[in-house]
C-alpha cells in the first residue's frame, strides 16, 4: 500500500485529492495539511512513500517543503499538483527533487497513477509543462549538432511523441503497439541516452537538435 500525504491551504482541494487517495486502488491517505511546514512535520511524524503537494501556500511554499522532505527523507517521493503550469514553476520543483509536476485539472485516475508512477522511482510531468519545458530551452540556447547516437525508426517515434507529453498509453495508441512495447522503447532510450527519466530524454533530444518546439 503507497502511503499518501496530502498538502493544500485550499480545504475544498484537500477533500478532493483525499477522496482521490481514498478510492484508489493500492493507495492510503496518511493525513492533509494545509501548509508546506505542516508537511515537512507530518512526513516526520508518519511513516510516507508520496506526498501530493501544492505549490502556493503561505509560510513555507510547497517548493520550499519538497526540498526539505527530500533532505530529511530521502525516501519520500513528492508529486507537485498547482494550478500554474509556469516553466519557473516547473525548473523549481524538479530542482528541489520533486518526482512530478501535474496540473490541477488533472483527472483523478491520472493523479493516483501519477502517484505509482512517483512511487516506482519515475518522474511524471503534465502534458502542459513539457511543452513550456521545450519552449523554455528553445528559448535558452540554439540546439547542438545531433550526437550521434544508434536510434531504431521506432525510438525515433516514440521519441518525437514524448516530446509532445504523450502518454505511454497515448503513444501505444498512436503508434498500434502494446503500453508494454512502449515501456520497452522508452527504457531503450534512457539507456542509449544515459539520462534518468523520460523528462530528460526530451531534454537530452532537443538540446541536441533531435528535436524541435514544434514537435512538442
Amino acid at each position: 500500500m503507497i502511503r499518501v500525504l496530502v498538502a493544500d491551504d485550499q480545504e475544498l482541494i484537500r477533500s478532493a485529492l483525499a477522496t482521490v487517495v481514498d478510492v484508489s486502488e493500492g493507495l492510503s491517505l496518511v493525513a492533509t495539511v494545509p501548509s508546506g511546514e505542516d508537511a515537512v512535520r507530518a512526513c516526520l511524524e508518519h511513516m510516507v512513500d508520496v506526498v501530493l503537494m501544492d505549490i502556493r501556500m503561505g509560510g513555507m511554499d510547497g517548493i520550499e517543503a519538497s526540498a526539505e522532505i527530500r533532505r530529511l527523507r530521502p525516501a519520500t517521493r513528492v508529486l507537485i499538483l498547482t494550478t500554474f503550469d509556469l516553466d519557473e514553476y516547473l525548473f523549481r520543483a524538479l530542482g528541489a527533487g520533486a518526482g512530478g509536476f501535474l496540473t490541477k485539472d488533472t483527472p483523478g485516475a491520472e493523479v493516483a497513477e501519477a502517484v505509482r508512477e512517483v512511487y516506482a522511482g519515475r518522474s511524471v510531468v503534465s502534458p502542459r509543462a513539457t511543452r513550456a519545458l521545450i519552449q523554455r530551452i528553445a528559448g535558452a540556447t540554439p540546439p547542438a549538432d545531433g550526437q550521434q547516437v544508434d536510434f531504431t525508426e521506432r525510438e525515433r517515434e516514440v521519441l518525437t511523441l514524448l516530446a509532445r507529453g504523450s502518454s505511454n498509453a497515448e503513444i501505444g495508441r498512436e503508434l498500434f503497439v502494446a503500453e508494454s512495447t512502449v515501456k520497452t522503447h522508452v527504457g531503450s532510450l534512457l539507456r542509449k541516452l544515459g539520462v534518468r527519466d523520460r523528462l530528460h530524454i526530451v531534454v537530452w533530444a532537443y538540446q541536441h537538435g533531435m528535436i524541435t518546439p514544434s514537435d512538442g
